[in-house]
């Protein structure tokens, strides 16, 4: 699997070693190569999809309501440790940067998808950097993750007599890992997290959860990789979404997506609702409205009068009728179009 220990491991051992910690110091990052610890709170989506640190990002709300989003982030040398909230369900679009790996743990009520994959209890995610991927958030959702310097974890692996496959976890989604070590490692997030003020304390948790990581993938099996007709239903989802987007001054139907997909009603019901979790045109209905608020958020840095322009943009992302679509987003954001252009102002 994706690392083989040759060494005794318990989750008793010291800590990460300075050695590794002060190499990764001079290791080249995007990462900030100083410590820090942050709390961000956001009430629209397309903001928290900005507050992660050096992710390229962008989420749609599913939901609807007000939305809130919390992340609390610990960035230090090549290493980025976080925990995000989330209050509705949410579609995120996210790339990790380069030369890394993220891993994710859900925590809470369970319910999310990685590019179509139900995580499953006893499952954490990971991705490499540079790779897009695409998670379905449930209401309610939390979430932890380690981003890790591809340097930094193959350092650490060779303290604790491990070796990393590569291309295996390269090319992994979903890993079955180790209870106790999951659990452990949940808590030292938190852990680190939670801690007032900086110091040996927090240098140690940092530790803790690097050596957590290490003991889950020594133990873990990879999920076996999405059968064919996984792969079939996840591909008409894109090839439906993309299709809406290139049209989107258009009021995409679903004979529409039929026709240019060669599919069933049936088909394409089945696919969405398996990969998403909604209805296609639910889903591509709030794909819509996301880029109409979305467009409407980017204009206030234009000095646009934007009460005006919110038709324009209704129409550029094929409501026609502007008495429905004020309806629709007031039911998605939970506010009017021009309250929220209000509020921005």
């Amino acid at each position: 699997m994706a690392l083989r220990r040759t060494l005794p491991f318990t989750s008793q051992e010291k800590p990460l070693s300075e050695s590794i910690l002060s190499s990764a110091q001079s290791a080249p990052s995007p990462v900030h190569s100083h410590e820090a610890l942050r709390t961000v709170v956001a009430h629209d989506v397309d903001e928290h999809a900005h507050n992660l640190t050096n992710w390229e990002q962008r989420y749609d709300q599913i939901a609807a309501g007000r939305f809130c989003g919390i992340l609390d982030e610990w960035r230090a040398y090549g290493l980025q440790i976080f925990r995000e909230r989330s209050s509705l369900a949410v579609r995120q679009s996210c790339c990790v940067w380069p030369d890394a790996f993220w891993f994710g743990i859900e925590t809470g009520v369970g319910g999310m998808r990685i590019n179509g994959r139900q995580v499953g209890a006893g499952m954490i995610m990971t991705r490499p950097g540079h790779r897009e991927f695409e998670l379905m958030t449930p209401d309610r959702h939390e979430i932890l993750g380690i981003v890790i310097q591809r340097n930094i974890l193959l350092e650490a692996s060779e303290q604790f007599g491990s070796k990393i496959e590569w291309s295996k976890l390269a090319s992994a989604e979903l890993l079955h890992v180790d209870q106790a070590a999951l659990h452990a490692c949940r808590h030292h997030i938190q852990t680190l997290l939670d801690l007032d003020g900086a110091g040996n304390a927090r240098a140690m948790q940092q530790g803790n959860v690097i050596s957590m990581l290490l003991a889950m993938l020594d133990t873990s099996e990879i999920e076996n990789e999405a059968c064919t007709s996984l792969a079939r239903r996840r591909r008409i989802v894109n090839d439906a979404r993309d299709y809406a987007m290139r049209n989107q001054d258009l009021a995409v139907t679903v004979p529409m997506l039929c026709d240019h997909l060669h599919v069933s009603r049936r088909t394409l019901q089945y696919c969405f609702e398996d990969i998403q979790g909604i209805s296609p045109m639910a889903y591509l209905r709030s794909l819509r409205l996301n880029g109409v608020r979305r467009q409407l958020l980017h204009g206030r840095a234009d000095g646009a009068p934007h009460s005006s322009r919110i038709g324009d943009i209704a129409a550029a992302w094929g409501f026609s009728n502007f008495s429905q679509f004020s309806c629709d987003y007031k039911k998605l954001f939970g506010e009017s179009p021009s309250s929220a252009v209000k509020s921005l102002a």
